[in-house]
């Protein structure tokens, strides 16, 4: 019986990925030790990577193995397009940048902001006896 395709060209999948976070194949050499000569090897179907190779790629890029595999849905994926979808695309941008810069940051200052944004989503009363004019107290400051 003869050996059927792969439905999936895991060399285009990861390119897709890579793009998509703005990395290059120097970004993933850098990132998981394997040379960018065979990164291109296997974005253009010449090789098809291990699965600890594509562990490794996976890891790299910040998603998961079952990512590269279409069909491969799992209750967090399930999970993640019901909170999407009680978004407006401009949180989902807000969310996207925040993403592309939070990997560069430590896991205090991941904190740190965290709790910045909980501070500015607070609402200010107006002090009493003082006209509001509309500004938050917090822009007074």
């Amino acid at each position: 019986m003869p050996k059927e395709k792969p439905r999936v060209n895991i060399g285009e999948v990861i390119r897709s990925y890579r793009s998509d976070r703005g990395l290059s194949q120097g970004d993933i050499e850098r990132r998981t030790g394997l040379l960018r000569c065979y990164l291109s090897r296997v974005e253009n179907g010449h090789t098809v990577p291990s699965l600890e190779t594509l562990a490794k790629i996976a890891e790299a890029m910040e998603i998961s193995l079952a990512d590269f595999f279409p069909g491969t849905d799992t209750a967090q994926d399930r999970e993640t397009r019901k909170m999407l979808g009680e978004l407006s695309e401009e949180e989902i941008r807000f969310l996207a940048e925040i993403k592309r810069y939070s990997s560069s940051l430590s896991n205090d200052d991941k904190r740190l902001v965290l709790a910045m944004i909980r501070k500015m989503a607070i609402p200010v009363p107006p002090v009493r006896g003082t006209k509001s004019n509309g500004a938050s107290h917090r822009a007074e400051c």
